[in-house]
């Protein structure tokens, strides 16, 4: 079985192994609510070639959920990567169109339900355009359907009543990947009826401080951000943003620094600054 150098591959070594027959390459741009675009018709625009559409915003998603884009049931995970002929041995890439985005959700999700073999482009499309690397337009072939295993690993996700538990837990530390502003309060959250402002004890890493140019910055000064906010790597981090997705930027990076417990608060802010149960401090 072919296996991945890290979770993170260049796009000269997804050139290389584009034609391996394990590589499944998925496509997993998001945009922000509001912003008129369309991610799966640019899918169907322009791809890397052989790339198919992963949509974790309308589909592979718990659909009884009142908050946007949750993780779903490992049972509804297996059903709708199985038709993405996704199998238990498969490697995956996952890129999107910003150049690091939201490929990290996917890679999250699949981490989350056992399956390690998975990794994010650096760069993302974007990088691969500018490389003149193959691409292709227009449906794809619709994949042999497979049957795919999934089974949660509960130290990768997190509910709101429990991060509650560990706010002052002193070998926890949870961070925040929204805007510094958002987090201090000073801007008002896009989402209507949610509350300014952070958790009691949480640190703003913005997710934006670890990228540049679409790539993310390297291992010597992604540890400096990580040692900045929580210097001990024996603790655990819990990731946080507007709705669970650039908190997997969080995740994916620590994780390329060697830090191994990780976690990822999926409802984020918009479930935590909606509820007045919980505590929001400015």
């Amino acid at each position: 079985m072919s296996t991945l150098p890290s979770s993170l591959v260049t796009t000269k070594w997804l050139a290389e192994h584009l034609d391996d027959p394990n590589l499944i390459l998925l496509d997993a741009s998001w945009y922000m609510p509001g912003s008129a675009r369309n991610p799966e018709q640019e899918w169907r625009n322009c791809h890397i070639r052989g790339a198919r559409f992963f949509d974790f915003d309308t589909k592979i998603k718990d659909p009884d959920a009142d908050l946007p884009h949750m993780l779903p049931s490992p049972e509804l995970f297996a059903q709708e990567v199985s038709k993405l002929g996704i199998s238990n041995q498969s490697m995956i890439v996952v890129y999107d169109s910003h150049g690091l985005f939201s490929a990290p959700r996917v890679w999250w999700m699949f981490k989350a339900m056992g399956h390690d073999n998975v990794a994010v482009l650096n760069g993302g499309l974007p990088a691969w355009l500018a490389e003149q690397y193959p691409t292709e337009s227009g449906e794809a072939d619709k994949p042999e359907a497979s049957q795919y295993a999934a089974s949660l690993l509960p130290q990768w996700v997190i509910s709101a009543d429990n991060l509650q538990l560990l706010l002052n837990d002193p070998d926890t530390v949870v961070l925040d990947a929204r805007p510094a502003a958002r987090f201090d309060g000073t801007e008002p959250e896009p989402r209507a009826g949610v509350r300014s402002g952070h958790m009691p004890n949480a640190k703003s890493l913005p997710f934006t401080y670890l990228i540049k140019d679409g790539f993310f910055l390297d291992r010597d000064q992604l540890e400096s951000w990580f040692n900045t906010v929580a210097a001990d790597p024996e603790k655990r981090l819990i990731f946080s943003c507007g709705s669970g997705v650039t908190a997997c930027v969080l995740a994916l990076a620590a994780e390329l620094t060697g830090r191994k417990l990780l976690t990822v608060y999926d409802g984020s802010w918009a479930e935590w600054g909606a509820s007045l149960k919980y505590p929001v401090c400015r």
